[in-house]
């Protein structure tokens, strides 16, 4: 009977889970198409990057829609199992609350498991094509990267700053490299302007001048043009604002770690990413807990009552999920608190609730 119960539980799970991904998803392109259409045909965008950008959507919508899709579709079916008097044939024959919570749980596993995979290798991909498309097409006006008052530390000694940068033309104002060493100044080179020569591969800079320091002497070199080499890229002054959303795993902790050392102004927005990547899964666990706990009881309001106190949970978790997402991109707050309180804060009401559900 047990292995019967299990069995109809996961199948439960599952399938109306994807039922209502499948459902929902094409809702969303179909309202993200009638927003967007004047605008397609305003810039003339080719049929198959729309196809491409959608392609991208469905996995960028699917993975940001996942987890309250999933606390609805679980309300929904234990709600039916609750109004159809099952869950209390099967307590009744001596399976105690914890062991019907078992399929559950073996469901929430398997999902948070491809939730992952998909998070950290899939979602990456598909984000950088969204992204791309959007700035290109739709919002060209936004600002998708920091291109005033620059400062990067492109390695352990070197420092570089610019007033102004230009991704377009791969051109900055005002560059100052500093190089140090044991904490000492030892050359500085200054330009009015540092550009990329793409066909030579070389950066020129205009108004040169290198200002080299001795113990006892310093020596000034000027140029008014030199074209030259350093150990860093032109876009390396100022990355995109969503690269870390664009990155899998393993090239996301590379570019953290390469924005920690920098002093990255946006190394909070980075390590939120990474934080809500692990988190994500986790959270499956914690949204079945408290889906399964409010849906279980049968109310006099019948399923009709288990849903509204499902989606009020679902959208409070949601809620204040977003807020810590936007302090922490407005603010000094925490990137590791912003991401794990709400799971720690809900998954503590849950465990109430299945306390409560067990009487």
């Amino acid at each position: 009977m047990l292995k019967i119960l299990d069995t109809y539980i996961i199948k439960k799970y599952l399938t109306t889970f994807l039922v209502a991904l499948f459902l929902f998803i094409p809702i969303g392109i179909m309202v993200d198409v009638a927003e967007r259409i004047d605008k397609f045909k305003e810039n003339e965008i080719p049929f198959s990057e729309i196809i491409d950008y959608y392609f991208d959507f469905t996995w960028y919508f699917g993975n940001l829609l996942f987890p309250i899709l999933l606390f609805l579709s679980i309300i929904w079916f234990t709600s039916k199992l609750a109004n159809n008097t099952e869950i209390i044939s099967v307590l009744s024959s001596g399976v105690s609350f914890s062991r019907f919570l078992r399929p559950y749980f073996i469901s929430a596993s398997l999902v948070a498991t491809i939730s992952y995979f998909l998070g950290m290798f899939v979602v990456p991909g598909a984000s950088k094509g969204f992204n791309r498309f959007n700035y290109k097409y739709l919002n060209k006006k936004s600002e998708i990267r920091n291109t005033s008052r620059v400062f990067k530390q492109i390695s352990q000694n070197e420092f570089v700053y610019v007033s102004s940068y230009n991704p377009t033309r791969e051109r900055a104002m005002d560059f100052t490299l500093e190089h140090f060493e044991n904490e000492k100044l030892k050359f500085k080179i200054m330009a009015q302007s540092i550009r990329w020569v793409r066909s030579d591969s070389v950066f020129r800079l205009l108004n040169f001048k290198k200002r080299i320091i001795y113990e006892d002497e310093e020596i000034l070199i000027k140029k008014k043009s030199i074209d030259t080499v350093f150990n860093f890229n032109i876009q390396d002054l100022s990355p995109l604002k969503y690269e870390a959303e664009t990155l899998t795993l393993f090239d996301l902790n590379k570019f953290i770690n390469s924005e920690i050392k920098s002093g990255s102004k946006l190394i909070n927005q980075h390590l939120l990413i990474r934080h809500k990547r692990y988190s994500l899964p986790i959270s499956v666990f914690v949204l079945t807990l408290i889906s399964v706990s409010v849906s279980s009881v049968r109310r006099r309001g019948g399923m009709g009552m288990n849903l509204a106190m499902g989606i009020l949970m679902g959208f409070s978790f949601i809620f204040i999920d977003k807020i810590l997402v936007v302090l922490v991109n407005k603010s000094n707050l925490s990137a590791a608190i912003a991401a794990w309180s709400p799971i720690i804060f809900f998954g503590g009401l849950g465990y109430l609730l299945v306390r409560y559900a067990k009487r």
